[in-house]
């Protein structure tokens, strides 16, 4: 078969659902949500007006390290705060894992709060304009709720467990591909952890030959969404932080897709190891880390 028949064999995703520029959070259509995904559409909201206005301001913006390579701005510690100032006026009780302020990184069978203002900070900073904002809300260490904001494309991507997955309000699928050389697989390059970088390299140089191609938009909220959503078929990536794939992770499960770490578990949210797929291109992501990935390096 050629490459042009393996592309006309796949079936188109549905894109007709992703709206335009809308202010979501009033439409009628959102009433049966839950309180608490409508406290994260309201924290969401009042973020990306932060954001909005440091995009539109950049004389104002200044951009700081936390570490190597990455970033913190503005934006992200103005957006971080009026996110839990709405959430704790709602949730008093509340616990708060946010990516600018945590002490620690745990979480308890309380409700918590896993919030990144901005992720995709480096595209930020930079005028690239691809990045979310995250906030996720789990209850007995399981996902409860979740939203993400991409908010150039203004795109609302939200989950409720048990739910479904939904963008702007339409319901998403996973993609039904299940053959590996018709899939487009999305991940993200280490920028701090570089310990890994050769085998990873070995990794992306077996997929470019494998797949249709690997996509690097620079947010991993938003990869996690194009898998969620079908537009994208896998994603796998290492060196992660918990407020990056605690609100992703649910979208995709909640769309009929599959999360796991790097050992087939479920230690993903800390593990710093993390592949996700529709079932079929995640037993073959799964397999190939396995495979071109040294073992010492498959648990952080």
């Amino acid at each position: 078969m050629t490459m042009s028949e393996h592309v006309a064999t796949r079936k188109p995703v549905d894109r007709t659902h992703i709206s335009g520029p809308e202010t979501v959070s009033i439409n009628p259509k959102y009433n049966m949500e839950s309180q608490t995904l409508l406290t994260a559409r309201r924290a969401a909201e009042k973020a990306k007006e932060v954001i909005t206005y440091y995009d539109q301001n950049r004389t104002k913006l200044n951009v700081g390290l936390k570490g190597k390579n990455d970033l913190i701005t503005e934006a992200d510690s103005a957006a971080e705060a009026e996110i839990i100032s709405i959430i704790k006026e709602q949730f008093p009780d509340d616990e708060i894992l946010a990516e600018e302020s945590a002490s620690e990184t745990r979480l308890t069978d309380r409700r918590t709060w896993i919030i990144d203002p901005i992720d995709g900070t480096t595209n930020f900073a930079h005028g690239v304009p691809i990045y979310c904002v995250s906030i996720a809300m789990w209850e007995h260490k399981q996902p409860q709720t979740a939203l993400i904001l991409e908010v150039n494309r203004n795109e609302w991507y939200t989950a409720e467990a048990g739910k479904g997955a939904w963008l702007n309000g339409e319901r998403i699928r996973v993609s039904d591909v299940d053959r590996h050389d018709q899939a487009l697989l999305v991940t993200g390059f280490p920028y701090r952890d570089l310990e890994l970088v050769d085998a990873y390299l070995d990794l992306f140089k077996a997929f470019m030959h494998e797949t249709q191609g690997v996509r690097r938009p620079g947010s991993a909220a938003f990869d996690l969404c194009l898998v969620a959503s079908g537009r994208c078929d896998g994603f796998f990536e290492y060196g992660l932080s918990a407020w990056d794939v605690a609100a992703g992770s649910l979208l995709i499960r909640e769309a009929g897709g599959v999360v796991s770490d790097w050992n087939g578990g479920d230690n993903w949210l800390f593990g710093k190891r993390i592949a996700a797929g529709n079932p079929a291109i995640h037993r073959f992501l799964y397999r190939r880390i396995r495979e071109i990935i040294p073992e010492k390096y498959w648990s952080a």
